[in-house]
């Protein structure tokens, strides 16, 4: 389930509707999916993109977007520290980021014009937005194993466009939960820094 932390104000949403209320205001739509019982655990990218066609076609018709993918990251895809640094830095893309996660987790960190830093910390089921033109950087959680369904308005897929003066390096590139907020968790960076 989804978490939104606020670490400057030391503040945690779990419940999804606050969720979804915190959010609205930025421009960001959270839902939930369902996952048990709708695809096997070895189900192909297909599979997967076939069984949520009605979420896929009612998000496309929505936001304008013509394709969608799956993209599947687990410690052995190949050239996995160069596909995380290029997402672990603030920046923006022109048109919005969409993923349905189907496994694992991330963490969307978001740097609003309006708004405080907050991580949205997303798992199985949680299918988030990050409207275009928004600040923002992701990170994988420790076992750096996510599944998701993407969606775009532009084939070629999101381009990252840094950002010069970015406050990424000022938060803890880690999951969050309820003890990153009294710095009781023990969690180790997402990505080693060194």
């Amino acid at each position: 389930m989804a978490s939104v932390s606020i670490p400057d104000e030391n503040r945690e949403i779990t419940d999804p509707a606050e969720i979804r209320e915190f959010l609205a205001p930025f421009g960001l739509w959270y839902e939930k999916w369902d996952v048990e019982g709708r695809i096997g655990p070895d189900a192909t990218n297909e599979e997967i993109l076939e069984a949520y066609k009605p979420e896929i076609d009612r998000l496309k018709e929505k936001g304008g977007f013509v394709t969608a993918d799956v993209i599947n990251v687990t410690p052995g895809t190949e050239g996995l520290e160069a596909m995380l640094n290029k997402f672990n830095k603030e920046h923006t893309h022109d048109e919005d980021e969409v993923r349905f996660t189907v496994k694992g987790s991330g963490v969307f960190h978001v740097h609003p014009e309006n708004g405080p830093v907050f991580g949205i910390t997303v798992e199985s089921g949680d299918l988030v937005n990050v409207p275009r033109g928004t600040q923002h950087w992701f990170n994988l959680c420790n076992d750096k194993t996510i599944r998701c369904i993407r969606l775009f308005e532009d084939p070629g897929g999101w381009t990252p466009h840094y950002i010069e003066e970015s406050v990424h390096e000022n938060y803890a590139p880690i999951c969050l939960g309820p003890s990153y907020l009294t710095g009781e968790s023990g969690a180790e960076p997402v990505v080693d820094l060194n």
